[in-house]
């Protein structure tokens, strides 16, 4: 998921892939599949490992097996958990959220905790009538996001501190002529999943391997700081922010 550009992931899996065998999985495939649809790859009965957002894992993949869940060393950061930083350009006059009021925001997509979930819990307090912007626009990505800003098509929107981070090393252009104004709440992190049908030894080693990876420059260089078991439980609050926005009547942006 934090693959801004593919050859770090691919980097990363060429050694986690190497461990995993050394370990005893039977079977690994070489390469990195990179799926355009995540909601049916995420569902695939031979899944053996992937990434998805906590708002997909609460709201659809009850049935996939949690391995863990990477920390990493990027400020709104703590521990397994992260956040967004709400995002606009640097010359627009607003400093706050409330200042954003009736404004256009941009989200990478309605399934994702960092961008669309995390942002309306916050508007949901401020909102009249259901509503705070004056439109919101998907725009598939979250650099995508930062580009309609950039571009004066939208003003704000939360993009998650390690994607911002990972874009400000490999992409600085992506950031140019912006500030930040805000944070969303702290909510555990991107888990790795991995299908209910993988066996629990199996599991077991995938656990083993992605522990194995951490002080490896492959994963120093994807901010990788720590690893630890988050209990499916602890991503309740997802869906607890989801219902209090409603209770609110914010159901969208």
């Amino acid at each position: 998921m934090y693959g801004v550009t593919h050859q770090p992931a691919e980097s990363f899996w060429r050694v986690l892939r190497d461990k995993l065998l050394q370990l005893g999985l039977p079977l690994a495939p070489e390469q990195l599949v990179w799926p355009h649809d995540l909601a049916q790859h995420w569902l695939q009965d031979d899944l053996l490992l992937s990434q998805t957002c906590g708002y997909p894992l609460v709201s659809s993949l009850q049935q996939v097996q949690l391995i863990g869940t990477y920390h990493y060393r990027v400020e709104g950061c703590e521990g397994a958990n992260y956040s967004s930083w709400l995002v606009v350009r640097d010359d627009d006059p607003g400093e706050q959220l409330a200042d954003f009021r009736g404004r256009i925001a941009a989200y990478n997509s309605t399934d994702s905790q960092s961008g669309h979930n995390s942002l309306r819990a916050l508007i949901a307090p401020l909102a009249q009538n259901g509503s705070f912007f004056s439109a919101a626009i998907a725009s598939g990505a979250h650099y995508q996001s930062l580009k309609l800003i950039q571009n004066r098509q939208a003003d704000i929107a939360a993009v998650d501190c390690v994607s911002l981070e990972l874009l400000k090393r490999a992409r600085p252009q992506a950031l140019a002529g912006m500030k930040i104004i805000g944070r969303t709440a702290s909510v555990p992190g991107l888990p790795l999943i991995t299908s209910a049908q993988t066996p629990p030894e199996q599991l077991e080693i995938l656990r083993a391997g992605a522990k194995a990876m951490l002080g490896e420059a492959v994963s120093d260089n994807l901010l990788i700081g720590d690893f630890s078991l988050v209990p499916r439980s602890a991503y309740q609050i997802i869906t607890e922010l989801e219902q209090q926005a409603a209770a609110r009547g914010v159901t969208a942006l």
